[in-house]
């Protein structure tokens, strides 16, 4: 096994508790907050300490003057790379790659709670790929926002070939955590057959019925199969 190469520790001259507060990264952060630390600052923080010529600010500065200056093209350097730069270790070079892609992600996420539904379409689509080719039933909910905009998708209960139990509690309770406006339903039929059944139907006017009194209303309920789907909302099967 390779062994981690030893940190150096700072010198007086270059440690940053010589440093006045407002310069002094974490301190600047506890006092101004995040927003108010450059690009080098934060990747300071993430560094932590220095070499014996150069204090963890001047170690951050030249890490990212090897990356032109450009977080994206830094995100894309490897371990090895990132140890090129003096004062960058394995364990500095993991940590660093590992905060990069942890904004990469929070980025995505973003994205796609950005993600507004118009027509019973554009839930279809979105929820094919988690649906298509089940064996047995699944139900899920999708909580909007008041513009209709994605916060989360989520399974809600699994079943047999032919049903599945559906806890109006429990959809609720999630709906309240996550603050949704709005609430889809979505289940699948593994027979291929997309038309409701009467428990559909009831276990619809049910979920229509305590979302007007919860406040969260639901705006659909499709029904997928592999030849197609089925929305209570297109279809005006029921009153919502």
């Amino acid at each position: 096994m390779e062994s981690l190469p030893m940190e150096y520790p700072e010198t007086s001259v270059f440690q940053l508790r010589n440093w006045a507060e407002d310069d002094r990264p974490r301190e600047k952060l506890l006092l101004k907050g995040v927003r108010s630390l450059s690009n080098v600052e934060l990747l300071a923080l993430l560094i932590g300490s220095g070499t014996q010529k150069n204090n963890a600010v001047e170690v951050a500065r030249k890490l990212l003057n090897s990356a032109d200056n450009d977080l994206n093209e830094l995100g894309n350097l490897s371990i090895s790379q990132l140890k090129k730069v003096q004062g960058i270790g394995s364990v500095k070079a993991i940590t660093i790659t590992g905060a990069l892609e942890l904004g990469r992600r929070r980025k995505e996420v973003k994205a796609k709670n950005k993600l507004r539904f118009i027509c019973s379409m554009d839930l279809f689509d979105f929820m094919l790929s988690d649906m298509m080719d089940l064996p047995n039933e699944q139900f899920w909910i999708i909580l909007l926002d008041r513009k209709n905009q994605l916060i989360k998708k989520q399974c809600v209960t699994t079943g047999g070939v032919s049903e599945t139990i559906v806890d109006l509690r429990l959809i609720f309770k999630i709906a309240v955590e996550e603050l949704a406006s709005h609430i889809v339903l979505i289940h699948n039929h593994p027979s291929g057959d997309f038309n409701p059944s009467q428990n559909d139907i009831s276990l619809t006017r049910q979920l229509i019925k305590a979302g007007h009194i919860m406040d969260i209303p639901i705006l659909d309920h499709i029904i997928i199969s592999n030849r197609g789907y089925y929305s209570f909302k297109d279809e005006k099967k029921v009153v919502f």
